[in-house]
């Protein structure tokens, strides 16, 4: 009985690694790849949220802001001011309360639509940083 207890704590611990902040629960998501790391962005208000939903060896925070912070401003279509949080989770602050740029769907490499873990589709779309497109 203990080994199976501690099997469902890890399995319900492993299903909330993507999971929103309580904030952007009810937001809609877009999963976005960045020069190698993969996104799942929701925007809500003036404030952004992306969480890397890929394995990557040992990453740094200073990549991954600016991997985030770009994924934030192509899906919102606004500047990012700053990011916060760590390698998994940035929360970003937008300078514009509506989009003023073109979002990921213009400039970027659809995908096509996958499936997260929680069963649902998402849109997926490929930015590469200085990548010709």
């Amino acid at each position: 009985m203990r080994g199976f207890c501690a099997l469902l704590l890890v399995v319900a611990g492993l299903a909330a690694c993507n999971s929103p902040s309580a904030y952007f629960r009810a937001a809609p998501v877009s999963r976005i790849a960045v020069d190698g790391s993969v996104f799942d962005v929701r925007v809500r208000g003036t404030l952004a949220e992306a969480i890397r939903v890929n394995s990557q060896y040992a990453p740094r925070f200073g990549p991954i802001r600016a991997r985030a912070g770009l994924a934030m401003e192509l899906v919102s279509g606004c500047p990012v001011k700053r990011v916060l949080g760590d390698q998994a989770q940035a929360t970003g602050k937008l300078s514009c309360p509506r989009p003023s740029r073109p979002s990921a769907r213009e400039i970027c490499r659809p995908l096509g639509q996958v499936q997260g873990r929680d069963g649902r589709r998402y849109p997926a779309y490929d930015c590469g940083l200085g990548r010709p497109g």
